[in-house]
């Protein structure tokens, strides 16, 4: 396809004749990533004002309440310390980016009074520069105007190594972010950068108060007061928050959308779990949303007999997987259990790791138990669809695994459990208080039993798991098992920081307060080389080559075991309209625009 050709495609999409959606999947064909299609079109319409549901409101509020259950509760309100999908989505309330993306990857602006693209001047020719223009009339909970300040602050509290901030690997390797004017912010690559609309966009991209957080960059992070009282720009402020149980906002009347939000206040309830969360909505109608009802699929298709509401099921990025400690929980290095410095004593073995991988019966895990909420796969990358290998295959067979063991020298002993050198195959598997992984840690046991290896079973409360508290010993960041399993989302539709994860810099350990995201302790120069090659390679299709390899040593070296590609299964009421789930980011990414049919 030709330049002319293009032309006359965007011609198409002004003329209202073609979708953007198909515009956008077009391009994609031809290797462009998805913001760069989308910056070849016009601005798409704010958030608030583009939810597509064609409900306008004539006045802000009289909605009455929204009561939202999530099963696992956040324990922090600031998104640039979340750790987790219920912090991110706790700090969403309150906190909001340039912009967002939607449920096609595509660029929504929020506190951005416009994308930046090609035509607009807003992003460079040569990939090095994107600037910003702030939306005008925005304030801060507490009336402050929000200024370019705010955003370069944001970029020097996250990018500060200090701060140990979660998204400090969005922002550590731009060169600057600059007060181009009041309103107006430039944004500087030390490199081209394929995909520049990750920095202040969708969940790691919220912009906090420099006013607020300012004496807290760096080693104070963990003292802020707004950590757990947030002061952002969001259409709801807060009004009482208990860490690990609730959050409760009312709307905020100075939002900077007209007539949004809809909903008077806002409950976030934590705790329960899927099961009771489902219910809660669909049979009783006692709560209007529960999120990732991650319950099997019959259960599911019963309540919705309920009459009460139903489920949506939309596209995820998340990987149900397990991950393998590469490191030694069991012995204590410098004060510190699961140290990079220890290597795993059983695990460390290849043909061990590829038994357990053998072991995952990925097919029946999904038939009975996530239905039509997963599909079973044999990737950690799945999605978009031009990263995801097809050089992998999954199988399972207990009788290989037991040969592979049995090959590298693991012997049965009168206990049925296999050991080598002294060392007995004895793993601890946890993961966090859910139906459905209780129910697969099962399956994985009676597989793991059969081909002589013991495994023990830990469940940990999911606000406790996924908490980003440093000094609990039960986080799935400290990772002080064997294996652990759970889902991890991308963020954003590029895999650049999602595959960041496997890198030797990210390693979770004491010093950073178990802040980033490699708690496998896994390391290799070779994967680290790969990634920071995608993260300059301009071309398309080259760098989605990358990541695919990538992706194959991870899944190949048994780093992880990727067991179901999820979908998000979300209850909703009957009468909540305005819900875009989006596989990008927070559920709650368009909240000003939920609303209820009368």
């Amino acid at each position: 396809m030709d330049e002319n050709q293009i032309r006359q495609l965007i011609g198409e999409v002004n003329a209202g004749r073609l979708s953007r959606r198909r515009f956008v999947r077009s391009m994609v064909t031809l290797g462009l990533t998805v913001p760069l299609a989308n910056s070849l079109l016009p601005s798409k319409p704010a958030l608030a004002q583009g939810a597509g549901s064609g409900f306008q409101p004539t006045r802000r509020g009289g909605g009455g309440p929204l009561r939202l259950l999530y099963w696992q509760a956040p324990t922090i309100l600031n998104p640039h310390l979340a750790v987790g999908v219920k912090d991110v989505t706790g700090s969403r309330i309150f906190y909001e980016p340039l912009a967002d993306f939607d449920a096609d990857g595509q660029l929504v602006p929020v506190l951005a009074a416009e994308i930046p693209s090609a035509q607009n001047g807003g992003v460079s020719r040569d990939g090095t520069a994107v600037t910003w223009t702030i939306k005008k009339g925005v304030s801060w909970h507490d009336g402050t105007p929000l200024t370019a300040a705010d955003v370069v602050f944001t970029w020097e509290y996250a990018a500060d190594p200090a701060t140990a901030a979660t998204t400090h690997g969005i922002y550590r390797d731009l060169e600057r972010v600059e007060k181009v004017g009041e309103h107006s912010v430039k944004v500087v690559f030390k490199q081209p950068n394929p995909f520049w609309a990750e920095a202040f966009c969708g969940s790691g991209g919220t912009v906090i108060p420099r006013h607020v957080f300012g004496a807290y960059r760096g080693a104070r992070s963990r003292e802020a007061p707004a950590n757990i009282k947030p002061v952002g720009t969001g259409p709801y402020r807060l009004v009482d928050f208990k860490p690990g149980d609730m959050v409760r906002a009312d709307l905020h009347s100075g939002y900077h959308v007209a007539n949004r939000p809809f909903f008077d206040t806002v409950e976030m309830k934590g705790g329960g779990d899927a099961v009771s969360a489902a219910r809660a909505v669909l049979q009783t109608g006692e709560y209007d949303f529960a999120w990732n009802v991650q319950v099997e699929d019959d259960i599911l298709k019963r309540l919705e007999q309920g009459g009460k509401g139903r489920v949506l099921i939309s596209p995820s990025s998340s990987p149900e997987h397990l991950r393998l400690n590469f490191s030694d929980p069991w012995r204590e290095v410098d004060g510190e259990r699961s140290s990079a410095k220890t290597s795993h004593p059983v695990l460390s073995d290849p043909a061990v790791r590829t038994a357990l991988g053998l072991l995952v019966d990925r097919a029946g895990i999904q038939e009975q138990i996530y239905g039509r909420a997963a599909q079973a796969t044999a990737n950690f990358l799945n999605t978009p669809a031009r990263f995801r290998s097809g050089n992998t295959r999954w199988e399972h067979s207990v009788d290989r695994a037991s040969q592979a063991l049995e090959d590298a020298g693991w012997k049965r002993g009168a206990d049925g459990v296999r050991a080598r050198d002294g060392k007995r195959l004895k793993l601890l598997l946890q993961t966090s208080i859910n139906a459905t992984r209780q129910k697969t840690q099962a399956i994985v046991k009676q597989a793991a039993a059969r081909a002589g290896i013991e495994m023990e079973l830990k469940s940990v409360v999911a606000s406790v798991f996924f908490s980003s508290d440093p000094a609990n010993p039960d986080t799935a960041s400290h990772f002080y098992a064997d294996l652990q399993m759970y889902a991890i989302f991308m963020g954003r539709p590029d895999p650049q920081r999602f595959m960041e994860q496997f890198t030797s810099w990210q390693i979770a350990q004491k010093d950073n307060k178990w802040a980033l995201g490699n708690n496998t302790r896994w390391k290799s120069d070779e994967y680290d080389r790969l990634w920071k090659a995608a993260e300059r390679e301009m071309d398309a299709v080259k760098r989605a080559a990358l990541f695919i390899r990538m992706n194959d040593m991870v899944v190949r070296e048994g780093v992880v075991i990727p067991i179901v590609w999820r979908n998000e299964a979300t209850a909703v009421t009957h009468r909540l309209r305005g819900v875009e789930i989006t596989p990008w980011g927070s559920n709650l990414w368009n909240l000003a625009s939920w609303h209820r049919q009368a």
